[in-house]
């Protein structure tokens, strides 16, 4: 069988619904045992596949995500963003993209961000008199910045695939992500002017202060987890851990929201969601063994190469084929299958396997923003009631500055890689 084949068995088993992480293994299952490998090779790949010590980070962060959700620590982040920002024109949709912000530096995940805030967020959007439409735009691209500003886990499994620093990866993410956010906040100015949204809120040095008091050990949360991490407090691993501790401390002592019920219910759809990653690591491990085995990365630098000598080109068309991936595919599967493929070639460019980390996750986030994957459009559907397909329309105007955004990091380098050097090297 060749690999062609097993590409086309993929796509159509993923075309009929069958789940990512199932079409992965079954695809790799089927080319080997149409050939002289040994079908124990499976279970070795799986088992390699899942068995890195960085991807305990990975539950540890999505268990983090869900106690702040339901321990109310993302209602106090958004109060005290509403307080900080809410007097712009537009003040609302500048309330979206800085909670966001905040939230990033706890969770990591965009689907986390999206399904805490943005139910927070789309409701007071709507009780304020903003278009629903406008509403959930805004809460999916702000929700982006999740998996660019540390910690992040779409970077933790980059990591753990291409063996680059996970502590540089996170610190390469930081100003991008600022970028990102600095890059909407102006699309809501433009909105704003166009279409004469309002002030939702005058600026009261009180109200700050008091919602500032209110979620000043939530907002400690980010500061421990990156400050560890950029320190060199504790691993990425270790800050997950220590993620979840100060979360159920803040829950359980502190707040008092947490109960039994809510934690084990948090808990249970902790597991249920690092099944789903990691059975998807764990099959896409497989297909990625088998491409590099079969020397497919060195046929596709060949292939690029071939095109052209000249690295903005070459960056200009993996910039395009991560894009359209992003549309039909999960990140971690995509991350796990590409990495292998595409990072020699830009290493064969001069470009930093950091640098590179940065251009894939930004890539893939513009993805969850759209069809036919498009999960954060998914939840902020069921979250807000709106059809998915105007999520989508509402959705697209956004995706300019974040493909600015995603060209400026490509093409400048330095603006990701400033921290990291500075920092390690």
């Amino acid at each position: 069988m060749t690999i062609g084949i097993m590409f086309a068995i993929l796509f159509g088993l993923l075309v009929i619904g069958v789940p990512v992480a199932v079409a992965l293994a079954g695809a790799s299952a089927i080319f080997i045992l149409s050939g002289t490998v040994p079908p124990m090779v499976v279970a070795h790949r799986v088992i390699n596949g899942v068995d890195s010590f960085p991807l305990l980070a990975v539950p540890f962060f999505i268990l983090a995500g869900n106690l702040m959700n339901t321990a109310g620590i993302t209602e106090r982040i958004f109060n005290f963003a509403l307080a900080l920002v809410g007097w712009m024109r537009g003040g609302l949709g500048h309330v979206n993209v800085g909670a966001s912000v905040i939230f990033a530096g706890m969770s990591g995940a965009a689907v986390a961000d999206a399904g805490g805030l943005g139910s927070i967020e789309i409701k007071a959007m709507r009780d304020a008199g903003y278009d629903p439409g406008f509403s959930v735009g805004i809460t999916a691209a702000s929700s982006t910045i999740g998996p660019i500003i540390p910690p992040s886990l779409p970077m933790v499994i980059y990591g753990v695939v291409s063996g680059a620093s996970i502590g540089q990866l996170f610190a390469a993410g930081f100003i991008p992500g600022l970028v990102m956010a600095l890059s909407l906040m102006l699309m809501i100015f433009f909105f704003a002017g166009r279409y004469g949204f309002k002030r939702d809120q005058p600026f009261a040095w009180g109200v700050l202060a008091i919602t500032f008091k209110r979620a000043f050990l939530s907002l400690l949360t980010p500061v421990i987890i990156v400050g560890g991490i950029l320190s060199g407090a504790f691993t990425p691993t270790e800050a997950a851990v220590a993620a979840c501790a100060y979360a159920m401390f803040l829950g359980l002592i502190v707040y008092r929201t947490l109960t039994l019920k809510r934690f084990l219910r948090v808990s249970f759809d902790t597991i249920e969601t690092t099944a789903v990653v990691l059975f998807v690591v764990a099959g896409a491990a497989i297909f990625a063994w088998i491409l590099t085995s079969n020397r497919v990365p060195e046929m596709a630098a060949s292939l690029l190469l071939g095109v052209s000598d000249r690295p903005w080109v070459i960056l200009l068309m993996i910039n395009l084929v991560l894009l359209v991936v992003g549309c039909f595919m999960e990140t971690v599967a995509a991350i796990t299958i590409l990495t292998p493929v595409l990072l020699p070639v830009a290493v064969e460019l001069g470009i930093d396997p950091v640098h590179f980390g940065v251009i894939m996750v930004l890539n893939l986030m513009l993805g969850l923003l759209t069809p036919p994957v498009g999960m954060v459009l998914y939840v902020l559907s069921r979250v807000s009631g709106v059809p998915f397909e105007r999520c989508v329309v509402a959705t697209s105007p956004f995706l300019i500055p974040l493909v600015a955004c995603l060209l400026l990091m490509t093409f400048v380098p330095a603006i990701a890689m400033w921290l990291p050097t500075l920092i390690y090297r």
